[in-house]
């Protein structure tokens, strides 16, 4: 049986991932030394998260998933009690002695990837896929944490799960009627939601993009241009290293990249986000017959296509600014943690599905 672990495991998978880790380390170091330390310190914790998710037997603990859900919302309700503060927004705890933070929203995405997973493997959709009651049913998942983290307030990132999730049930199955009315509601909700819902900072960037660019866009367009076609050495990156680009080591990373490595980096850049988001889709379509695996690998897909273009797109501006990490390149503990988790939980489901088959089976003729 090991041996078939072993040989299921995706060794390709892992090395599409580390020119990113790497490319991060040398980005953030040349930024801030002791943000690199920091992030030293993640990606270790990243790697041990990331095998004690391939080794943890998920398929046979699936009753953890609706526990972990749920302790997640408590974590979010948590942030409004006892949450600290950073650059104006409450979306962080404190890991007392540690001196560490989490943000609850971005493991967030991956407790309700996991919980749609559960709940569309307990209940299949038929070949026309989940009707009016059953999508109800399954939106409940979605919605109150996307309620919780649009509170905090967090609206991008609320969007962004939203996004997964309902992007995740449209993969698995949903009867075309219902997509077409959900897309004719949103057309008619947006307009609404812009004049009686949203606050006045979060009008203000919608018309920063659509009008003006704000400073943080016209720093990251500079630095961007200031690239070139081959880059910039370090010393005459000086739209990061002289501080006129905002947090360059997290949301705008893409930007101080470019600045390093000019218009042939980000071919390159953008090459290995393709290859990332083809692969991870090539095996949502393999596993279609998998009800707990594939929507696990849909959401997944998603969420590394969506982080990536919403980065891209707000660092050149063609998207609202959000605090939207680009994956495994921002500096980030949350972030980074949670993406090695899922990836870790994706090569679980590849590795040891074959041993779950084996063992259902036996058990069947056990019973028989």
């Amino acid at each position: 049986m090991t041996k078939k672990i072993i040989y299921h495991f995706d060794f390709l998978l892992p090395l599409i991932l580390l020119p990113f880790m790497g490319i991060s380390l040398f980005l953030v170091n040349e930024l801030n030394y002791h943000l690199f330390q920091k992030e030293i310190a993640y990606t270790i914790i990243g790697f041990i998260a990331f095998f004690i998710a391939f080794l943890f037997p998920i398929r046979k603990y699936l009753w953890l998933i609706p526990f972990l859900y749920f302790l997640n919302l408590f974590l979010l309700l948590g942030v409004d009690i006892f949450g600290i503060s950073i650059l104006g927004a409450k979306r962080w705890l404190k890991i007392p002695l540690l001196g560490f933070t989490i943000q609850p929203s971005e493991f967030m995405k991956t407790n309700m990837i996991l919980m749609l997973g559960y709940l569309i493997y307990k209940n299949p959709p038929d070949k026309d896929g989940y009707n009016l009651k059953q999508l109800l049913k399954l939106s409940i998942y979605i919605i109150i944490p996307f309620l919780l983290i649009a509170k905090e307030p967090d609206l991008g990132t609320a969007l962004i799960l939203f996004i997964i999730g309902f992007g995740t049930l449209i993969i698995v199955g949903i009867r075309t009627k219902i997509i077409i009315f959900g897309l004719l509601f949103t057309v008619i909700f947006i307009p609404i939601a812009y004049k009686f819902i949203l606050q006045d900072y979060q009008k203000q960037r919608i018309e920063n993009f659509l009008g003006h660019h704000s400073y943080h866009v016209e720093q990251s367009i500079i630095a961007i241009g200031s690239g070139g076609m081959t880059g910039v050495d370090e010393k005459k990156a000086t739209q990061a290293q002289l501080k006129f680009l905002p947090v360059a080591s997290s949301d705008f990373i893409f930007a101080y990249f470019t600045e390093r490595f000019g218009l042939i980096g980000v071919i390159f850049l953008c090459m290995g986000y393709f290859l990332l988001v083809y692969y991870l889709l090539s095996y949502t379509i393999k596993l279609k017959n998998d009800y707990f695996a594939m929507p696990i690998f849909a959401g997944v897909t998603i969420i590394i296509f969506v982080y990536s273009c919403v980065n891209m797109g707000m660092t050149i501006g063609l998207a609202p600014v959000v605090g939207v990490p680009l994956p495994f390149l921002s500096h980030g503990g949350t972030s980074f943690i949670n993406f090695m988790l899922i990836f870790g939980i994706l090569e679980n489901l590849l590795a040891f599905k074959h041993e779950f088959i084996y063992n259902f089976n036996s058990e069947m003729d056990e019973g028989l």
